[in-house]
């Protein structure tokens, strides 16, 4: 594993949260204009503006949030499959990830493109959809913050990673 000085792995961290708070922002402002256009909001204004905030903010966010958590756990004392808890999160990550890029960036484009004329079931989509990834996201972070679970099986730690991982946790509780 390469080892980076601390204030190059802080900025990793930082750039991280700072990703991350975004997507959840982005999430966010999506679920209110679901919730908007099911409670009456004009959709033609409403869907497009979904559709901006979905191709422009989310999607990108969600790819680089991704990248840049690999490359947290690869070049730090965590690891990339180390840890059930950053395992776990890649899992959530990678799957929220594929679901943005391949399922509802498509969808928020159509219902873009159709406003008004979108059918009830697919407003509801946009409504689901963005309940569902807020839950992601903060079990996530849940994760990142208590880091459950421990090791796993058969990963043994090296010599080099365990005061780091044990400064690593002392920095996260301040």
């Amino acid at each position: 594993m390469p080892r980076i000085r601390p204030t190059t792995r802080k900025a990793l961290l930082t750039l991280h949260l700072i990703t991350s708070l975004g997507w959840l922002g982005a999430d966010l402002v999506l679920l209110t204009l679901g919730i908007a256009a099911q409670r009456g909001a004009d959709p033609a204004v409403v869907y497009p503006v979904a559709g901006l905030v979905g191709t422009v903010l989310f999607a990108p966010l969600s790819v680089l949030v991704w990248l840049v958590g690999v490359a947290s756990a690869l070049l730090t004392p965590w690891g990339l499959v180390r840890y059930r808890w950053v395992l776990v999160k890649l899992v959530i990550t990678t799957v929220m990830v594929g679901l943005v890029l391949f399922l509802l960036t498509p969808n928020l484009r159509h219902a873009s493109a159709l406003g008004a004329a979108l059918p009830a079931r697919d407003r509801a989509d946009l409504v689901i959809a963005p309940s569902v990834s807020t839950t992601l996201m903060i079990i996530a972070t849940v994760l990142s913050t208590y880091k459950p679970w421990g090791r796993r099986p058969g990963r043994p730690a090296g010599p080099t990673n365990a005061p780091a991982a044990a400064q690593d946790r002392a920095t996260t509780r301040k």
